[in-house]
């Protein structure tokens, strides 16, 4: 089964973080967020990936064309006709990446529909957004999809709060605190999606500015397609800089609940 991967969006509102890079590889420690999540996939052994790129598709291009460098220290010997050698490397992966051009500008449901050729013949796959890091079970939302057959499953998760949560006793005095407490109302999307193809007919092909969450989602749900995978652990997207910020702290701190286990 293959997971799609929306890489192609300026992320707008992120900006100041990392304005030479596209938001995927904006970096959690020393790796990209898109590759923290490209883990998690590959963890629960799901291997094969479509990148929708678009917003400087070509950065992407190179962090996987040179991946090893990237990454690794090395030495270069300009003497033996530049060879390379490696040192303290093990961090190899065996993962199978396509670069899909979707377009600069396209919006997500074309970004989708544009990649459909490289679905193949499978009759599902998954999808999430490159901005994203959770330590959702990806085998239980599988297993979930599958067992009640409609053509799209998405994960819902209460949202991190945007600002410190307190409880207090009867006198006012404050007895817990939370930075970014997980918020207690309805259920938002949490962008990790599993579908069967028929999606496709959901999407038109001659547009390059449909958006997947308006109508494409609203008729998939109107016609009973969707149902709702609920996920109460970790979720955060990387929207602002205080969420980058947040993701480094658990990263440095080695607390990063999607790392925990893989």
């Amino acid at each position: 089964m293959k997971t799609v991967i929306l890489c192609g969006g300026k992320g707008t509102r992120i900006r100041g973080v990392a304005d030479d890079l596209p938001k995927p590889l904006i970096p959690i420690g020393p790796y990209p967020i898109l590759w923290h999540i490209m883990q998690s996939y590959a963890a629960a052994g799901h291997k094969d990936f479509v990148l929708c790129l678009g917003y400087k598709s070509g950065a992407i291009k190179d962090f996987f064309l040179n991946y090893r460098t990237r990454v690794a220290d090395f030495t270069i010997d300009f003497a033996q006709d530049r060879a390379l050698e490696f040192h303290g490397f093990s961090d190899e992966i065996d993962w199978r990446v396509t670069m899909a051009e979707t377009g600069e500008d396209t919006l997500t449901g074309s970004r989708i529909k544009r990649i459909e050729p490289y679905i193949g013949d499978d009759e599902t796959f998954m999808l999430t957004y490159g901005d994203g890091v959770s330590d959702i079970d990806i085998a239980a939302l599988v297993d979930f999809h599958n067992a009640h057959g409609k053509l799209m499953t998405v994960c819902g998760v209460r949202p991190p709060g945007r600002f410190g949560e307190m409880d207090v006793d009867a006198v006012g005095a404050v007895t817990e605190f939370n930075e970014k407490p997980q918020a207690t109302g309805g259920r938002i999307s949490g962008g990790f999606f599993v579908c069967n193809r028929g999606v496709f007919d959901y999407l038109d092909a001659g547009r390059d500015d449909e958006v997947l969450e308006t109508t494409p989602m609203r008729r998939l749900a109107a016609d009973g397609e969707m149902m709702m995978y609920k996920h109460d652990g970790f979720w955060q997207c990387m929207d602002t800089y205080r969420d980058f910020a947040l993701l480094n702290e658990l990263f440095d701190a080695g607390t990063a609940p999607w790392l925990a286990g893989r």
